[in-house]
């Protein structure tokens, strides 16, 4: 199963004489980067939703929360830690 996962923007960077941007994005103790080019809007300190490293939409910090949480509950998040860790 594939999942968009919320994940919070610490800072963006601009690439290639600014035609691309690229996020670090913090999934809980996890950072990973990802494209912005699917939301021009976001910025530093947005809550992103991010799926095979683009973040597909902004969400609000409470919506981050509860799919946080959700996803801890059925065990994606371990997953998740799991795979980045090796």
């Amino acid at each position: 199963m594939c999942l968009a996962i919320p994940g919070k923007i610490q800072s963006i960077e601009t690439l290639y004489d600014g035609m691309v941007r690229m996020a670090k994005v913090a999934f809980g103790s996890i950072v990973k980067e990802a494209s912005l080019e699917m939301v021009p809007q976001a910025k530093e300190g947005d809550y992103v939703l991010v799926h095979v490293g683009v973040a597909i939409s902004v969400v609000d910090e409470e919506e981050a929360q509860k799919s946080f949480e959700y996803l801890a509950m059925i065990g994606e998040i371990d997953e998740l830690i799991e795979h980045t860790q090796v």
